[in-house]
């Protein structure tokens, strides 16, 4: 197609509903409730509607692009990743009971790494190219999300200290 995939919905609302096990790698956005109830698949994508990650419980969100508003509301296990290019993930978070931050620690740097470059292997993805061919330069535009109570139980660590002593 000669559609920008990162600039198309392409799958639509609540894909990965309830999600127990399993990948998904699309080369698109995704529209609204994007893995609502997750608990444990893993999935990149590259953009999503309003209320992605709503109840997530377990498995790995990648968005290698924005999110609509309320992202992670009631969100209590797994880990998301998201693109921030614009710098506005702050803005459309629901920061209740999530902590974010940039990527602090190797290991959930080269974590990442490794699921996007499965979705451009997966999908051949010319934006998931772009960011891998300037990773050193784009990973600082990546925010990892995880919920504050499963953050003490991780056993890599985020690298999140001051916001870990604010919890705790």
């Amino acid at each position: 197609s000669s559609l920008i995939s990162q600039e198309n919905t392409i799958a639509g609302n609540t894909v990965l509903y309830g999600a127990t096990s399993g990948e998904l790698y699309i080369a698109g956005q995704a529209g609204e409730r994007f893995a609502v109830r997750n608990s444990g698949a893993i999935t990149v994508v590259e953009g999503c509607g309003s209320n992605g990650c709503e109840y997530m419980t377990g498995g790995t969100v990648v968005i290698l692009g924005n999110t609509g508003d309320n992202f992670g509301a009631g969100m209590t296990g797994g880990m998301a990743f998201i693109y921030d290019e614009d710098q506005k993930f702050s803005l459309r978070v629901n920061p209740e009971t999530l902590l974010f931050d940039s990527l602090q620690t190797d290991y959930w740097t080269n974590e990442l790494h490794q699921h996007i470059v499965k979705h451009r292997e997966e999908t051949g993805s010319l934006h998931a190219k772009k960011i891998l061919d300037n990773w050193e330069t784009e990973k600082k535009k990546f925010v990892q999300i995880c919920p504050k109570e499963v953050a003490p139980t991780l056993e890599h660590q985020l690298g999140f200290k001051e916001k870990l002593l604010k919890v705790n």
